[in-house]
C-alpha cells in the first residue's frame, strides 16, 4: 500500500510526540519526517516550548519559576504555538510534527505538585492532534541515558524522576483516551527509533487510506 492518501487531504495533518525524557522523540520525530518527506509529504516540524518569545520565557523561566505560574506559562506558549505555527502550516496542507504538546503539558508540573485536573483545564482549548503519540519506555533504561547525558533542566535531577515521568505519562494517556483522543503508544524499549518512526508512519497511512472509504 503506497502513503498516498495524505497528498489528497483537503488540509495537512497535526500529529504530536510526546514521552519521557529520553525516550528518544527527537529522534523518532526526525526520522518519522525522512520517511513522510520520502513518501511526498510537505513536513513541518516544530518543537515545545516554541521558538517564539513566550516559549524563549519557558525556556529561561523553567529553573526558577515553579507550581502554577509555570504551569499557566508552557500553556500560554502552547496557545501561541497553535495561532502562530500549527494552525497555519496545517491548514497550509503540511504535515506538522510537534516533538511535545498537550501531553507533556499534562506531565512536567506534576514535579511540582500540580494538581493534574488543573493542568487538564488550562489546556482544555488547545486543538487536538490529528494523533497523538506516546513513546513509552523502561524507567531505568532512560534513566540510564539520561545520566550518561546529563540532566536538561531541574525535573530530570532527581535519580527517581524517570519513574515519576513514566507513571505521570501513564495518567495523562489514560485521560487523553478518556477524552476521545486519538492516541498511539508506541513502546520504545527494543524498538530502534527507525521502526518507531515507521510504526507511527504505518498508523497514519492505515487511519488515511480508511477514512476515504
Amino acid at each position: 500500500m503506497k502513503l498516498r492518501p495524505f497528498s489528497e487531504r483537503q488540509r495537512g495533518v497535526f500529529v504530536s510526540v510526546d514521552g519521557p525524557s529520553g525516550a528518544g522523540k527527537s529522534t523518532i520525530v526526525r526520522h518519522l519526517a525522512q520517511l513522510l518527506v520520502a513518501a511526498g509529504e510537505d513536513v513541518y516540524i516544530t518543537a515545545e516550548p516554541s521558538t517564539g518569545p513566550i516559549g524563549a520565557m519557558c525556556r529561561d523561566l523553567t529553573e526558577t519559576i515553579t507550581g502554577h505560574a509555570l504551569a499557566c506559562l508552557y500553556a500560554a506558549d502552547r496557545y501561541y504555538h497553535l495561532e502562530v505555527e500549527i494552525r497555519p502550516h496545517a491548514e497550509a496542507g503540511r504535515f506538522v510534527i510537534s516533538d511535545r504538546y498537550v501531553p507533556s503539558g499534562l506531565v512536567m508540573q506534576r514535579f511540582d505538585g500540580i494538581d493534574p485536573a488543573f493542568l487538564w483545564q488550562i489546556n482544555a482549548e488547545a486543538d487536538r492532534p490529528d494523533l497523538a503519540v506516546i513513546l513509552e519506555a523502561d524507567p531505568d533504561v532512560i534513566s540510564e541515558r539520561l545520566t550518561e547525558r546529563g540532566p536538561h533542566n531541574r525535573f530530570q535531577i532527581s535519580p527517581s524522576s524517570s519513574h515519576a515521568e513514566v507513571h505521570f505519562y501513564r495518567q495523562a494517556t489514560e485521560r487523553l483516551i478518556q477524552a476521545g483522543f486519538d492516541v498511539l503508544r508506541v513502546d520504545c524499549n527494543q524498538r530502534p527509533a527507525e521502526q518507531s518512526a515507521a510504526l507511527i508512519r504505518d498508523r497514519l497511512m492505515t487511519f488515511f487510506a480508511s477514512s476515504k472509504e
